[in-house]
């Protein structure tokens, strides 16, 4: 980590690791979610709408190759980048039949691509599709990430927010995954109404103890016809304070381990679509005054990792 900064900033590692200007381009393809259409589960998470993270992207009805194409064209101007990421980003991009998934891989395997990212729910994880994504790394140079959500390591929460999986599941995916040597970036939101502080160290402690590569952070937003929306409407639910959800973060980077690449410290939606998102201000502000809370606190990214390798025998040998 740079010690210019206050902890391990995406853009920084895309800096080094490609030399160029890297841009992460979302695809959408017809997929869904196993606690959405019965097979663990019926609604989906309570936070997620029809759409899923499809806030931004195109249509699922174009191909992946016509997709990336009108993407790059408009990015490459705009933003002068050389080099792109492929986000398989919306809903559960592994939990389709393999050769369906091999077709819409091999699509984005197009020039300038220099990585591909999966977004993915831990029980869609199978060895076929990973031996098959090897294969695609070493014939066409391509690294792989896998976006996992976890969301919180408190299995009650995880319960609650009808997530259809557990930790257990999750820790099960992080091995099998890193059997093949692929990164992987874990969702996590910081500030569920049924987790405390300690659920976020603990948090923090498990991402570290299992040694993933990256970490998304979100926020709590509430989208418009959603269980949790009517929850939100009629008092069952509490939302946590802007001024904790930045407590929350600092601390949460405070525990987790100095060289994991933090993604996003905030998560965002459009306000037509959200009943409350960001407690109504904008998410560049909310980074702005996390940055001034690391300073004020003068803390950093990894100040209290210190807790794996034996902690209690340390003095001791």
């Amino acid at each position: 980590m740079n010690n210019k900064f206050r902890y391990n900033i995406y853009s920084e590692y895309l800096k080094n690791k490609y030399n160029v200007k890297v841009y992460k381009i979302p695809v959408n393809i017809p997929v869904t979610c196993p606690n959405r259409d019965g097979t663990v589960g019926i609604g989906g998470c309570i936070f997620c709408g029809e759409q899923g993270a499809d806030f931004e992207m195109q249509s699922s009805d174009l191909s992946v190759s016509n997709q990336i194409d009108k993407n790059i064209e408009y990015i490459k101007k705009k933003y002068k980048a050389e080099k792109f990421i492929i986000y398989f980003q919306n809903f559960s991009n592994t939990y389709i039949k393999l050769e369906k998934f091999e077709e819409y891989i091999l699509e984005a395997c197009m020039p300038d691509v220099v990585q591909i990212n999966i977004s993915t729910r831990p029980d869609c994880i199978d060895d076929k599709y990973l031996k098959f994504l090897k294969k695609i790394k070493k014939e066409k140079g391509i690294d792989i990430c896998f976006e996992l959500g976890l969301q919180t390591v408190n299995y009650h929460t995880l319960y609650k927010i009808n997530r259809g999986h557990t930790l257990g599941e999750f820790i099960d995916a992080v091995i099998r995954i890193k059997k093949y040597k692929f990164d992987i970036c874990t969702h996590v939101i910081l500030d569920l109404p049924w987790d405390n502080i300690y659920d976020i160290i603990e948090s923090a402690k498990v991402l570290s103890a299992l040694k993933v590569e990256q970490v998304k952070i979100h926020s709590l937003y509430i989208v418009k016809d959603t269980l949790l929306a009517k929850m939100y409407k009629s008092d069952e639910v509490q939302l946590v304070s802007k001024e904790e959800y930045i407590q929350r973060v600092v601390t949460f980077l405070e525990y987790l381990a100095p060289n994991i690449i933090i993604q996003r410290l905030i998560g965002r939606a459009p306000q037509e679509d959200t009943v409350i998102v960001n407690w109504n201000t904008s998410w560049w502000k909310i980074k702005d005054e996390i940055y001034e809370y690391f300073e004020e606190k003068d803390t950093f990214q990894g100040k209290k990792f210190n807790y794996l390798d034996g902690k209690i025998l340390k003095n001791l040998v």
